[in-house]
């Protein structure tokens, strides 16, 4: 009978252990399967994104909340390696993701003492909680730490986690993986890092408040020692290469206090926008997404366009500035302002504000008229003059200072000394609606009200807009848009993004862009002088070759807007509450900064000219009478049309002059022969 109960109860012990051992199997089979079908999870988390200039210099580079970089496992000193597996895992080649005997013996330990304390975690498992879980002691979260290792050890090799593990491990003060780390600490890349170094390095992630050398230097020599010394027991490093490691003095890199200098701070937010538009990502997944994004930008006239709004402003000044430099060909942005200070507003005055830009927006209204007949020898009478509208309202613009000429201007002369009346006249006379539809066909986005003042630039755009607006006259009538951004290669080194440098379409005449270019030096040209002096006298003497420009003011806001034919820049300066400019240094500090700069990123270059299209034809004209110049006439200037439309007739208001006071009358005869001569040649 005993025997009989024996034999049941060995009977049921038998089936307890093989029915438990038939569960395990068959949980450890489902758990496998179930991590198969998963697939394998990314090994990668959150990068650093970096900038780069034109040139391929590094210039920024955005963190996210957190400083990491990935770099291979063969570009990390072989030490940092060695290191990492004496302290964290040195069984780590040998198991499949789990050391069961260290698990054991931590599972009995937590039973006794009823915690989560106790770990036995290996590289794979901490890899894996490094990169998808939390780090919360619950028995949910170690489950799910099991299915990613498990998905790990299946799908990749010990090389590729081990890379991975130690680019995402925390070093403490923000920085995450090796190669955040060697910099931080020792400035320096992984692969450059000493024995000393890469054992110091090792010893931080255990506990990176505890073990850090600058938050406790005495735990981390410590803790290097022990790691040393495990290196030496596994036969990583030679008794010489310990005594010498222990004895090296480490040298710390200095941390920066105060605020970080950034190249371009506003120009490298406006390229992390531009590259979210593009990728269709939220912006912080830029940040994160270690991207290489190679800019448009030139560091040095950036450099240049900052050093000239810091010397040319009163710093006891709170007026803003907003400035960008672009080439006209390719709509590269080279330098961009947003404002005088990053730290105490990072706001874009450059492209997220909007303002009235003045006189700034007459070469619209003038190409415009161009297209519709005019030349530069058109007449208008510049005198006070009442508009009445069609709904019955009067305007009557003023000119600045309420100077008038009060007979008829050239229109190379109106722009020169821009001059409203004519402005408006031009603009009654083509409808409202025409410069508005122009302003389309210029690249402008922003709500343009077709009245009769839009001549005058009362409507509210950006610096932006007006600056691709002018490259598009400066190139020749093509079809440009502003960019900060080349070229985008993600993560993986593949280039996701590449621009196409080609010229853009052909929207604009041009024969009238290039006139409309000529006249545009004319703000420049004394000779262009009329009932007051051009506007460009105040920077004039200042440059050394020839661009095309044109200044705007209103009660708050001043602008000066001009190019050769490689750069266009524009600057604008006012108050963020659009309170009034007072004083007359304030209302001149955009054509200083712009003549400044100009001459400053132009500086050693040879002189460029502005290539004449076939078609145009250049004459001789008197500024005054807008007829062909002859030898009398006190000033002259070769203006530029459409063959075809040149003035025929000569000036006759300067034939006759006083030439009795002259005592050499051979002298006179002959200069007269030669005047002659070259009316009629």
């Amino acid at each position: 009978m005993r025997k009989r109960v024996h034999k049941r109860k060995n009977r049921i012990i038998i089936n307890v252990g093989l029915g438990t051992l038939a569960l395990i199997v068959s949980l450890a089979f489902g758990i496998y399967l179930i991590s198969f079908l998963l697939g394998p999870p990314t090994l990668t988390d959150e990068q650093n994104t970096i900038y780069y200039s034109a040139t391929g210099d590094v210039i920024g580079e955005e963190r996210g909340a957190e400083n990491r970089y990935w770099i291979d496992i063969e570009d990390m000193a072989p030490e940092v390696v060695d290191a990492t597996l004496v302290i964290e895992d040195q069984h780590f080649y040998d198991h499949s993701g789990f050391d069961f005997k260290r698990i054991a013996g931590a599972i009995l330990k937590n039973i006794g003492s009823l915690s989560l304390k106790e770990g036995a975690s290996t590289l794979t498992q901490q890899y894996a909680r490094n990169l998808y879980l939390s780090h919360e002691k619950t028995w949910v979260r170690k489950i799910k730490e099991a299915f990613y290792t498990i998905r790990l050890e299946m799908f990749y090799s010990k090389e590729e986690i081990l890379e991975g593990y130690i680019n995402t491990i925390y070093y403490g003060h923000g920085a995450y993986g090796i190669e955040a780390a060697s910099h931080y600490f020792f400035n320096k890349s992984a692969e450059d890092l000493t024995l000393a170094e890469s054992a110091m390095l090792a010893a931080v992630p255990n506990g990176p408040a505890y073990y850090s050398p600058f938050n406790n230097e005495t735990n981390a020599v410590n803790r290097q020692t022990q790691i040393l010394n495990l290196m030496q027991e596994e036969k990583k490093i030679t008794d010489k290469d310990y005594q010498e490691a222990v004895q090296e003095e480490l040298v710390y890199a200095e941390q920066a206090e105060g605020k970080e200098d950034k190249i371009g701070p506003y120009f490298q937010d406006a390229a992390l926008k531009e590259s979210a538009e593009i990728l269709q990502l939220d912006q912080e997944d830029v940040r994160s997404g270690g991207f290489q994004i190679r800019t448009t930008l030139h560091t040095k006239h950036q450099e240049k366009l900052e050093n000239q709004i810091e010397a040319t402003i009163n710093p006891t000044s709170d007026i803003e500035v907003g400035a960008i430099a672009m080439d006209p060909q390719t709509g590269g942005i080279q330098a961009l302002v947003g404002g005088r200070d990053y730290e105490a507003s990072a706001f874009n005055r450059t492209m997220e504000a909007k303002r009235m830009p003045g006189s700034t927006f007459k070469p619209f209204l003038y190409y415009a008229a161009l297209e519709h007949g005019y030349t530069p020898s058109t007449m208008l009478m510049s005198k006070p003059t009442a508009f009445e509208l069609e709904n019955g309202e009067v305007y009557q613009p003023s000119n600045f200072n309420d100077n008038y000429a009060n007979e008829p201007i050239t229109l190379a002369q109106a722009l020169s000394l821009s001059d409203n009346i004519y402005a408006v006249k031009t603009n009654m006379f083509l409808g409202p609606d025409m410069l508005a539809d122009t302003a389309e066909e210029f690249g402008f986005t922003s709500d343009l009200p077709a009245v009769p003042s839009l001549a005058l630039g009362t409507a509210a755009v950006s610096m932006e807009e007006m600056v691709n607006g002018y490259s598009m006259i400066a190139n020749g009538g093509k079809r440009v848009v502003g960019h900060t951004v080349a070229e985008i290669i993600d993560q993986n080194g593949n280039t996701v993004f590449e621009r196409d440098e080609e010229a853009g379409e052909q929207v604009l005449d041009p024969q009238s862009t290039f006139i409309l270019t000529h006249m545009l030096t004319g703000m420049f040209d004394n000779e262009l002088d009329g009932y007051m002096a051009v506007t460009g006298t105040s920077i004039a003497g200042k440059l050394t070759r020839i661009y095309a420009g044109k200044s705007g003011t209103t009660n708050s806001d001043s602008w000066m807007i001009g190019y050769s034919p490689s750069l266009v820049s524009g600057i604008w300066t006012g108050y963020d509450d659009n309170r009034s400019m007072e004083f007359v240094a304030e209302s001149a500090y955009a054509k200083n900064i712009w003549s400044g700069f100009m001459e400053a990123a132009h500086q050693g270059k040879q002189q460029e000219n502005f290539d004449i299209p076939n078609g145009v034809v250049g004459v001789p004209i008197d500024p005054k009478t807008g007829k062909r110049a002859t030898p009398y006439c006190d000033a002259s200037r070769v203006m530029f049309f459409e063959a075809g439309t040149e003035p025929e007739g000569y000036c006759s208001e300067h034939y006759h002059k006083d030439d009795s006071n002259k005592d050499n009358s051979e002298s006179d005869d002959r200069g007269i022969f030669e005047k002659w001569f070259d009316l009629f040649s």
